[in-house]
């Protein structure tokens, strides 16, 4: 496999290690890649001694700083677009109540025992003697060929030490398109109480690289057939299953859920917008009504779901910011459209919803057309031919309206400066008067038209210059 260690940096690597009298090899991701083909500038470096020592060395050589976590016996290095890291060979034992494990100094195979599953323990060695061969004791190159993923260890120790690996194993299968051997599988169902000891922040950063994955939705059904859903997202868990009554069932919103994720992913690599495709629908449980005429309802559970968001995000230690303001708001608006194209569309209606989404008017169309999901074909053809009418009518309004990033023309500062009044309830009741104006078509979308409109409301409200 010399071919995979053809750069100027593995000679280096080998060279420095002979000198320093130390084995080392490339292991993990950069391995599994190469033979994926996939590109990795991450290379992970083990060596039987200090792998602080031979980055220091490495270092020198590529006169290049070294980074060293003398806390974690690691060390990295920057060098052309590659970042590599080195650690000591190490091995390791567990305490139940820990995913932290006690660390000894370990050999190649005592290493790649501790890893997570076998396509991630192969390594290639740096030894003058055997340059770039193979180091895979545990199959992996089988595995990796075949699609799989396996532990090298009984899964039951490999997950119960890091339960981690659950939600890893799932990411590695819905990244790479594999199967959790069926073992494994059965393990992670009989660990999932395991998650418990894990921090929120881990169990986040999983579930990102799960929702960026080509078909997240292999992920979710996965932690769902794993007995991890729950623990992890029971507002999801709560979406599953069909009530029937009267011979009237509503669709599976679980299934629905992740069909609509991936479809949001098929348009757009945007997290947070996956994110809200995720959470589009979590308020239907808690609004679930069955309608002897209407059949089954799920009145306001837009904004229900809306008010669900922050807390969801909280659990999960994911940033209360921006990001989760912007899943609140296209959870909250993610029926609107749907309702301009089942209605006659006006003009009024459109400008409400370009004021109300903003610049994330786009990315809300994406999430409403994903959002078209149903077994009847004619009806989602019908809806999608109505939602290109909206879409046609949303840039024709705002060419003509330009309220996307609407500002009214009329301020509060205005307002008191005109009649020489200080803060008071009259001032917001003009405002809001000449916004719905616009936004309704009342008047045009501009300073003149807004500042006699204003004098109008003020002479109504008895206000003197």
């Amino acid at each position: 496999m010399t071919d995979a260690l053809n750069g100027k940096i593995f000679k280096i690597l080998s060279s420095e290690s002979k000198k320093l009298g130390v084995r080392s090899f490339v292991i993990g991701g950069y391995v599994r890649d190469y033979f994926l083909k996939r590109p990795n500038n991450d290379i992970d470096i083990v060596v039987e001694g200090s792998g602080i020592e031979l980055a220091n060395a490495v270092g020198k050589e590529l006169h290049t700083n070294v980074s060293v976590f003398k806390n974690f016996g690691t060390a990295m290095l920057k060098y052309k677009g590659i970042e590599l890291e080195f650690v000591g060979a190490r091995k390791e034992s567990y305490r139940r109540e820990s995913r932290k494990p006690i660390v000894e100094d370990g050999t190649i195979e005592e290493d790649q025992l501790r890893r997570d599953f076998t396509i991630n323990a192969m390594a290639f060695s740096l030894q003058e003697e055997d340059f770039g061969a193979l180091v895979d004791p545990f199959g992996g190159i089988k595995d990796l060929n075949a699609g799989l993923i396996r532990t090298p260890l009984d899964p039951d120790t490999t997950y119960s030490d890091d339960p981690l690996r659950m939600i890893r194993a799932i990411r590695f299968a819905t990244q790479l398109g594999f199967e959790i051997v069926p073992e494994s599988k059965e393990s992670i169902k009989r660990n999932a109480g395991r998650l418990e000891i894990l921090s929120k922040e881990r169990i986040a950063e999983e579930l990102h690289k799960i929702m960026k994955a080509p078909k997240p939705s292999v992920g979710f059904a996965l932690l769902d057939e794993c007995n991890l859903l729950p623990l992890i997202l029971p507002c999801l868990s709560d979406l599953k299953g069909v009530e029937t009554v009267d011979g009237r069932g509503h669709k599976d919103n679980f299934r629905h859920t992740i069909q609509v994720l991936d479809n949001v992913s098929l348009e757009s690599d945007n997290l947070w917008l996956r994110w809200a495709a995720l959470l589009h629908d979590i308020g239907k449980p808690a609004t679930k009504r069955y309608d002897a005429t209407l059949g089954w309802t799920f009145h306001g559970h837009e904004i229900y779901g809306s008010k669900m968001v922050p807390n969801i995000f909280k659990q999960l230690k994911m940033p209360l910011n921006e990001k989760m303001k912007y899943v609140q708001k296209l959870v909250s608006l993610h029926l609107r459209p749907i309702a301009l194209v089942t209605d006659e569309v006006t003009d009024s209606a459109v400008r409400r919803l370009l004021f109300d989404a903003g610049d994330d008017i786009d990315d809300l169309m994406i999430l409403c057309k994903a959002d078209i999901t149903s077994k009847n074909d004619k009806k989602v053809e019908t809806l999608k031919a109505n939602y290109i009418h909206v879409q046609e009518k949303l840039i024709e309004v705002e060419e003509k309206d330009a309220v996307r990033n609407f500002k009214n023309p009329i301020t509060g500062e205005l307002i008191m400066e005109t009649y020489n009044i200080p803060p008071c309830h009259q001032i917001g009741e003009i405002k809001e008067y000449v916004k719905n104006a616009i936004l309704d078509g009342i008047i045009p979308n501009n300073y003149d038209s807004a500042y006699t409109l204003m004098e109008q409301k003020a002479d109504e409200l008895g206000l003197r210059r």
